[in-house]
């Protein structure tokens, strides 16, 4: 599938004994949709049995994104008018995350510039993240009605202490080295590096996963920049892991207002503007994904996002945020409290023979 202008929408190589995927639709930030995810999947299984490919780099082209997120427009367009898109994208994305999260070789993902939502979901499960300081990180998803998907239940509760629920419910954008110091990211390399580093894995013989990981360790060694700076969250650990330890999404917001530090008032005050309806969506999946697979996650996540097609705030977001671009959505119900925790149980529930099967 060729966009606008000739280019293929993903490129697939083999360099050596390396299977090289490249996002390359850099005008739109690299966003991922349903043509790239049938492009990559069978070359990924193709790759992962073929004698002659030893490991799996995924890039993005362009310089500005790896990849910023799933091309959920598309989505929102097709639920509308009852097109499959809606069931199919998130049914082979989560396919594609699940075997990248048990893909056999090393994946090694570099990570420069934007990497958000479906762009997390390509890099986070694999083996190896590179971030470099154009990294930029975040699953924004509550600002558009939707939830932290493409795995995000199971990676995200497994970061220290509170961390991932606080990036889950805020969308709290995280950059460059700090990436990597929350876990998301497990090196972080200067970006000037990263052709010699590519260079230098595909050159490897049939590497075993210490060699890689030697290799990357002395690139991130070599990497100097912003190594003086502490970690951005860092003064706020602390608190994160105090405040967003409720029992409830509204005792979190309860512990927030009366807390009456600067940090917990910002906080406050970004998840006032998230929908009521995802943000308690996203407590209960990361509390219930602290202790699943991933594949089980995907499973809970399929079920989750063909409730926000039946919903309105994924449309609703997607019209503030993408279409209209006014950054203000009315969310409907527009309260934490009118949620109900049957309206939440309900999505949860059971597609039968529709739920997703890995």
């Amino acid at each position: 599938m060729m966009s606008s202008h000739g280019e293929p929408e993903v490129l697939l190589d083999k360099v050596g004994r390396a299977g090289v995927i490249t996002m390359n639709r850099p005008k739109v930030l690299n966003a991922l949709n349903l043509t790239m995810i049938r492009q990559i999947l069978p070359q990924l299984k193709k790759w992962e049995n073929d004698a002659e490919t030893d490991i799996v780099i995924i890039k993005g082209a362009g310089g500005k994104a790896f990849c910023a997120g799933g091309d959920i427009r598309a989505v929102t367009e097709a639920g509308k008018v009852g097109d499959s898109l809606a069931q199919d994208f998130f049914r082979e994305e989560y396919t594609l995350n699940n075997t990248i999260g048990s893909f056999k070789k090393p994946y090694i993902a570099f990570i420069g510039g934007i990497t958000m939502g479906g762009g997390v979901g390509l890099s986070v499960h694999g083996r190896f993240r590179v971030a470099t300081e154009k990294t930029l990180f975040a699953m924004p998803e509550t600002a558009i009605g939707l939830f932290p998907d493409v795995g995000g239940g199971y990676f995200l509760p497994r970061l220290q202490g509170k961390l991932g629920l606080f990036l889950a419910l805020t969308g709290f954008r995280l950059k460059g080295r700090d990436v990597q110091r929350a876990g998301v990211a497990t090196h972080f390399v200067d970006s000037v590096k990263i052709p010699d580093l590519e260079n230098e894995l595909v050159d490897l013989k049939s590497p075993s996963d210490a060699e890689i990981t030697k290799v990357l360790d002395s690139y991130q060694n070599q990497s100097s920049i912003d190594s003086d700076k502490p970690f951005v969250l860092d003064k706020h650990l602390h608190n994160i892991d105090r405040l967003f330890s409720a029992s409830s999404m509204e005792g979190i917001m309860q512990n927030l207002k009366a807390d009456g530090s600067e940090f917990a008032k910002k906080q406050a005050e970004v998840l006032s503007k998230m929908s009521p309806t995802s943000l308690k969506i996203t407590y209960r999946q990361l509390q219930a994904g602290a202790t699943l697979s991933l594949q089980e996650v995907l499973v809970m996540e399929y079920r989750l996002s063909q409730a926000c097609m039946r919903g309105c705030d994924f449309y609703e977001g997607v019209r503030a945020v993408l279409v209209d671009k006014d950054q203000s959505p009315k969310w409907n119900p527009s309260t934490l409290e009118e949620v109900s925790e049957q309206s939440v149980d309900e999505c949860f529930s059971s597609l039968g023979e529709k739920d997703l099967t890995l």
